[in-house]
């Protein structure tokens, strides 16, 4: 078994790296991994990482002073919506008790025979709609279940955003979303570990040009996205498939920041600083007209920004007395433009004097995300839009040549740190 890896370092999306100043260590592009927790593959290895998990998931604060918390407490989450606490039991309960069943459920291909037929079905009544339609009635609820489903970095008025509010709320109360202590490289490198320790080799360094190159095999896995499979193997390939390849739609981008602080980050709401994730756009509309131009191609003054602070929990990411953090906003795919000072803006409309706080930042928009890793096309960083149309239609694990299969993103069940793509890819390789 041989893996080649064109960076020089192994892990992808899940490596950590000095970014910023000497001692602070920064995750170049995953941080915050509740998928990780809650991955029936990754359980099965029990991977020699240390998950650390947060007294809060999540923290949404508002331009009240206050925030919405979400705890590993279904119960005292619910409480803090006010007039939507029943609301929010119901739509969410039943998924957090059945986690595990639901799990095994969308962790693979949207069509498949299930194994727990009645959560399937529960979710997917609920995950089909739009996020901007859940009859939350007070600011606060519209708020948090918006940040959560624009993780799907669509328009919120798309079927199917509602899914991934869902999933993500549920996990929260499930598993948490936890930091691997020393970074999301610690993810990495324990699968490298098993890769080793099964035999196999790896190569960092090693960019293949084309499939010619690869040693003879009876099987060739490929960790890339439809663009990049079309460059190694097109004239390998058939023309009816090339262009399945070619009609893959990749979405909007990503502009990411990674900060080397003097200090923890000085939020308004005390409380946003007991969660490792922060979600910065105020109301629900907000969030969702900054989706909606990241789609469009228009680049929003006030963007949604996701924020971690991985270094409140994890004393290996800053010197001490120091800290670390990392946030980034969708931007039309491509974009070239500079958001520092929009995502700064947002840090500060709810942390005023994070500035000061500041000693070093690193900024990195589309282009430099793609440099460093070739599978984010265009800044994409779930290997392709998450449309309702791509979910059920992901790429197949098989391709036409006998030999070859394709494990990204780009296979269901799609972006995440779960390892389900290369696990199942290898299941249908094996057989």
């Amino acid at each position: 078994m041989l893996v080649l890896e064109a960076q020089d370092t192994i892990g992808g999306s899940t490596r950590t790296a000095q970014l910023t100043e000497p001692g602070f260590r920064h995750d170049v592009c995953s941080a915050i991994h509740p998928l990780a927790a809650a991955s029936p593959f990754f359980r099965s290895l029990e991977l020699d990482v240390e998950l650390i998990d947060p007294p809060a998931a999540l923290a949404h604060p508002l331009d009240d002073g206050s925030a919405v918390m979400v705890r590993r407490s279904l119960d005292a989450t619910a409480d803090g919506l006010g007039a939507d606490a029943d609301t929010y039991r119901r739509l969410v309960e039943r998924l957090v008790s059945d986690w595990r069943e639901l799990v095994e459920e969308i962790l693979r291909p949207v069509v498949h025979l299930p194994r727990h037929p009645r959560t399937l079905a529960r979710f997917t009544r609920a995950a089909l709609r739009t996020a901007d339609v859940k009859g939350f009635r007070t600011e606060k609820a519209r708020a948090l279940f918006a940040g959560a489903a624009a993780h799907s970095v669509l328009p919120l008025d798309r079927r199917g955003t509602a899914g991934f509010g869902l999933i993500l709320l549920t996990l929260a109360h499930a598993v948490g979303w936890p930091v691997p202590r020393g970074g999301s490289q610690a993810i990495g490198d324990a699968l490298a570990d098993r890769v080793r320790a099964a035999g196999g080799a790896i190569e960092t360094g090693h960019k293949v040009m084309s499939l010619r190159e690869l040693p003879p095999s009876r099987v060739v896995l490929c960790d890339i996205t439809p663009r990049q499979l079309l460059t190694l193997a097109g004239e390998q390939l058939p023309s009816r498939y090339r262009r399945r390849l070619e009609g893959w739609r990749y979405g909007p981008g990503a502009f990411k920041l990674d900060y080397a602080l003097d200090a923890p980050i000085p939020w308004r709401a005390a409380e946003v600083a007991d969660a490792a994730t922060v979600h910065l756009g105020g109301t629900a509309t907000e969030i969702g007209r900054s989706e909606d131009d990241a789609w469009r191609g228009v680049h929003n003054e006030r963007p949604y920004v996701l924020l971690a602070q991985q270094s409140l929990f994890d004393d290996t990411r800053a010197p001490a007395g120091k800290h670390a953090a990392w946030a980034y906003c969708h931007v039309p795919h491509g974009s070239t433009t500079d958001m520092t000072e929009q995502v700064e803006g947002q840090i500060e409309r709810f942390a005023p004097g994070f500035r000061e706080t500041i000693l070093a930042r690193a900024a990195r928009g589309p282009a430099e995300l793609e440099r460093d890793n070739e599978n984010l096309v265009g800044g994409d960083i779930s290997g392709g839009a998450n449309t309702l149309r791509q979910l059920v239609r992901r790429m197949p694990y098989s391709t036409p040549l006998p030999w070859l299969y394709l494990c990204s993103a780009a296979t269901a069940p799609g972006a995440g740190v779960h390892g389900m793509c290369g696990h199942l890819a290898a299941q249908a390789a094996l057989k």
